[in-house]
């Protein structure tokens, strides 16, 4: 895939960011895409470009259908490859709780921003000869975690999508797979969940002492995970999830 271009929505997050550099050193052109954290993308992409990478920043919510067929089509290289890395900070609460207009919101900003993203991009990547899609998920749609419901349903969403697109469109040699992801140390949403109070030190703990190797991960450890997926290597890997959570599903 060197010298092909590769779109990552949600670049400006820890998880895109890490998947961003990680493909960078593969040797692909990186679309660092991303809806308002203009300042942290741009950080991103100067580190990127001082190491001698080439990127472009593309900005849209990808709720909306029009914004996101606007950023596949002003790639500036071939597109060969997509990856959907973003999805919105979400309130924990339990099911009974939670207002319909919530439940909404989060599978417009997830599921379905997926969705237009992955759409807006098959004839692009179908012209190209095919590739690599990849979706970054988590470990709550597979175990599911109690008051997780908004980030869990939209994800298990996301799972059964980058299946469909595998199935449909492998006569075009675009596969399609997911990450999930384990609980991440210090970083991203974990680290927004301890600001806003969801968690601390003792439920971290204890939290951590149920994952099998215990630890939590790394982006890096996502980021590995999901370059493989996208790499020659993987070229007959299509409609899997690859759960990278220490083991943390298996029990």
């Amino acid at each position: 895939m060197p010298g092909r271009g590769v779109l990552i929505a949600g670049a400006s997050g820890a998880l895109g960011a890490a998947l961003a550099q990680e493909l960078a050193r593969q040797g692909w052109h990186v679309g660092l895409g991303y809806r308002s954290s203009s300042e942290r993308v741009g950080e991103l992409a100067a580190q990127l470009r001082a190491d001698g990478h080439d990127v472009w920043l593309a900005q849209a919510d990808l709720s909306d259908p029009s914004q996101a067929r606007r950023i596949v089509e002003e790639s500036p290289v071939e597109l060969g490859g997509v990856v959907y890395a973003a999805g919105p900070h979400i309130r924990l609460g339990y099911v009974s709780t939670l207002s319909a207009e919530e439940f909404s919101d989060a599978i417009d900003s997830d599921l379905k921003a997926c969705f237009n993203f992955f759409t807006a991009a098959l004839p692009a990547m179908r012209a190209s000869g095919g590739g690599p899609m990849l979706a970054v998920s988590t470990m709550a749609a597979t175990r599911y975690a109690t008051r997780d419901a908004l980030s869990a349903i939209p994800k298990a969403g996301v799972e059964m999508l980058a299946r469909a697109i595998s199935v449909e469109e492998g006569r075009f040699n675009i596969r399609c797979n997911v990450v999930s992801a384990g609980p991440i140390d210090g970083e991203g949403v974990w680290d927004w969940f301890i600001q806003q109070g969801y968690f601390d030190e003792q439920s971290l703990e204890v939290a951590r002492r149920g994952v099998p190797l215990g630890r939590f991960g790394s982006s890096a450890d996502i980021a590995h995970a999901g370059a493989f997926l996208m790499s020659d290597e993987a070229s007959w890997i299509s409609g899997q999830v690859l759960g990278v959570d220490g083991g943390f599903t298996a029990t």
